[in-house]
């Protein structure tokens, strides 16, 4: 099961958020900031020791304070054009969270819209490779597992509500 909703994804009640981080993993500005600071200082403690982390790939730490049990940190690309790799290294993003996801039997991920802040990669974009990466994870038997796609502004979520209509063939009425 999909699902959009806008909301601040530090408050969520589910078994993993994934934190949009950087390559540090030590903490930044956007939902990485605000993740570290509602997870408390072990979240950095631990974030330290796993010596950063690369574009493309995820990280597992605990939650902490946080109402999840665990945080899925991975590193989307900056957009530097679309022709660097970009599309793919957000798409090894959604892929290697889900991957880890699988391998603890998390029943319930919030991700945030990953890459479309400062790293500027175009929100239309971006959401149709999200969408598509857990459709296609869904798709291959993991359907028991519930995907929340948290976003922080009205904009990111009339475009991933859109979107997921658009892909999974419904219409939905971007108000709900």
């Amino acid at each position: 099961m999909m699902k959009v909703i806008r909301g601040d994804i530090t408050q969520l009640t589910v078994e993993a958020i994934v934190n949009a981080a950087n390559n540090s993993l030590l903490g930044g500005g956007g939902v990485d900031g605000a993740i570290h600071r509602a997870a408390g200082p072990e979240l950095l403690k631990e974030c330290r020791a796993l010596g950063g982390c690369p574009t493309g790939e995820a990280r597992l730490t605990r939650g902490y304070l946080l109402a999840a049990q665990f945080v899925i940190h991975t590193v989307g690309p900056v957009w530097r054009g679309g022709n660097h790799h970009e599309e793919e290294d957000l798409a090894n993003c959604y892929r290697n969270c889900l991957r880890l996801a699988e391998e603890l039997a998390i029943r319930s991920i919030a991700f945030p819209s990953i890459s479309t802040g400062v790293y500027g990669f175009p929100i239309d974009k971006a959401c149709r490779i999200a969408i598509r990466e857990v459709k296609n994870f869904l798709d291959k038997g993991s359907s028991g597992l519930e995907v929340w796609f948290v976003c922080f502004s009205t904009q990111d979520e009339m475009v991933y509500r859109k979107t997921l209509g658009e892909m999974l063939g419904l219409l939905e009425d971007p108000a709900q």
